[in-house]
C-alpha cells in the first residue's frame, strides 16, 4: 500500500476514537492547564466537559475512564515523546566508497539525527557492525544503528566487544537493535546450520550482551552458551540501549524480557500500534518499563511521485520477495504533505523514532532525496507534539 491520505471518515468511530492520543496531544498543547491536572491522575468530569465534542467518537459516547486513560497517555506522549528521523544507508548494493562518504557528511551537515545499516550477509551489502565502526571515527555528532543485526549468526561475545568498542570510540551514538533472522535466510543452508532453535538461541545471546556490557563477572550456563568469569575491558561507562526487532509473538515477548526499544521492519501504522500494545501488556509480565518513545519502525520514502519508477521498482521487489501472509508494506510518496501524513499515521500509532529509507534511483538522487527530508519533512513530523 502507498499511503498518502487522511486519517480516514469522520463519520467513522473506529476511525475516530483511533485519532484520540495524536488529537488530544494538539488539544492539550492549546490547554497547558490540563496538564498539572492530568498529572496528578485526576481525569475527571471537569477535564472530560472541556474536550470539544469534534475530539470524540461519535455516539454512543465512550465510558468516562476509556477517555481518561487516552488523555494519560496523549498526555504522557506530549511531554516525553522525542520524535527523530534516521536514515537507512543499507538499500541495495553499495555505492562507490566516495559517494558513500559524502552522504555521510551530508547528513551531518544536515543535522539528519542517525544513519542506519541492515544486516544481509548473503546479499550484496556492507557488514553493519564494520560500518558502525567506520563511522564512529569519521563523524563527530551523528548516532548509528543497526537494522537489525541477526543475532543468532554471531557470537555474543564478540558482539559485546564490538559494541563496546564502538561506544569507546563515539560515547552515546551507538544504537544497536538485534533480531533472530529469517528462517528463510540463504545463509542458514549455505553455511550448513538449520534455523530451528534460533529464537531460543538469540535469547540467551541476547541475555549475554545485556550483561556483558555491564557487569564486571559474567557466569552463564544455557542451553546454547556456557560461559564461567567471562568479562569484557574497556565496558562502556553508560547503559547503551539495546532494542529489538520482529513483529511475531516470540519477538514481543523477546522485547518484553529484554529490550530497552522495540524497531519494527516494514511495518504498517496499525500493525505497528498492535504490537506496541501487545509489548506493554507483555512486559507487566516481567515487570519492566519501555520509554514511551522507544518505539520505531522502518519507512521508505520519495519525496516526489507516488508512482515514480523508484517507488515501483522497489515496490516490486518488496512483493517478490515478501510471503503471501505478510502485509502490504506502506510507502511514504508523493508531495511533502503526503510524506509527512504518513509518518504523522505512524506518530498515532505510538511510533517515535523512524528509519527512512530514500528510494532513489542512483547516488545523486538519492542526496537530493536526503536533502529532502531534512527540508521539508523533518521540520515537520519532528515538531509533532
Amino acid at each position: 500500500m502507498i499511503a498518502g491520505g487522511g486519517y480516514g471518515s469522520e463519520g467513522n468511530n473506529n476511525a475516530r476514537a483511533a485519532r484520540l492520543p495524536w488529537i488530544l496531544r494538539e488539544f492539550v498543547s492549546e490547554n497547558e492547564d490540563l496538564t498539572q491536572n492530568a498529572s496528578q491522575g485526576s481525569i475527571n468530569q471537569q477535564i472530560f466537559s472541556l474536550i470539544p465534542a469534534r475530539f470524540l467518537p461519535e455516539q454512543p459516547e465512550p465510558p468516562l475512564f476509556y477517555v481518561g486513560s487516552i488523555i494519560r497517555s496523549a498526555l504522557s506522549g506530549f511531554r516525553s515523546m522525542s520524535i527523530r528521523i534516521g536514515v537507512g544507508m543499507g538499500l541495495g548494493s553499495p555505492m562507490p566508497v566516495e559517494q558513500y562518504w559524502r552522504l555521510v557528511q551530508l547528513c551531518e551537515a544536515l543535522e539528519i539525527d542517525s544513519i542506519w545499516h541492515s544486516d544481509q550477509l548473503l546479499r550484496p551489502s556492507l557488514e553493519p557492525i564494520a560500518m558502525l565502526a567506520a563511522l564512529a571515527t569519521a563523524t563527530k555528532s551523528l548516532r548509528f544503528g543497526m537494522n537489525a543485526v541477526v543475532v543468532s549468526h554471531r557470537d555474543p561475545l564478540i558482539i559485546a566487544k564490538e559494541c563496546a568498542t564502538i561506544d569507546y570510540l563515539a560515547p552515546g551514538r551507538l544504537l544497536p537493535v538485534f533480531g533472530v533472522g529469517d528462517a528463510a535466510d540463504p545463509a542458514w543452508k549455505a553455511t550448513g546450520r538449520s534455523p530451528n532453535g534460533r529464537g531460543k538461541r538469540s535469547n540467551e545471546a541476547i541475555a549475554l550482551i545485556r550483561r556483558l556490557l555491564s557487569e564486571d563477572d559474567v557466569t552463564f550456563h544455557g542451553e546454547f552458551f556456557r560461559y564461567e568469569n567471562v568479562s569484557i575491558a574497556p565496558r562502556p561507562a553508560r547503559h547503551i540501549p539495546i532494542w529489538i526487532g520482529g513483529e511475531s509473538e516470540a519477538a514481543i515477548q523477546r522485547t518484553a524480557a529484554f529490550g530497552d526499544g522495540w524497531l519494527g521492519g516494514l511495518t504498517a501504522p496499525k500493525t505497528a500500534g498492535v504490537v506496541i500494545a501487545r509489548i506493554k501488556a507483555a512486559l507487566r509480565n516481567f515487570d519492566r518499563q519501555i520509554d514511551e518513545d522507544h518505539f520505531g519502525v522502518v519507512v521508505p520514502f520519495r519525496v516526489g511521485g507516488m508512482d515514480d519508477p523508484e517507488v515501483v521498482s522497489f515496490r516490486n521487489a518488496i512483493n517478490a520477495r515478501r510471503r503471501e501472509t505478510a502485509e502490504t508494506p506502506v510507502i511514504a510518496a508523493g508531495d511533502q504533505a503526503a510524506v509527512v501524513n504518513v509518518f504523522r499515521q505512524y506518530i498515532e500509532a505510538g511510533i517515535s523514532k523512524f528509519v527512512a529509507l530514500p528510494l532513489g534511483s542512483d547516488p545523486q538522487d538519492t542526496q537530493a532525496q536526503i536533502q529532502r527530508l531534512a527540508e521539508e519533512v523533518c521540520p515537520m513530523v519532528e515538531s509533532t507534539k
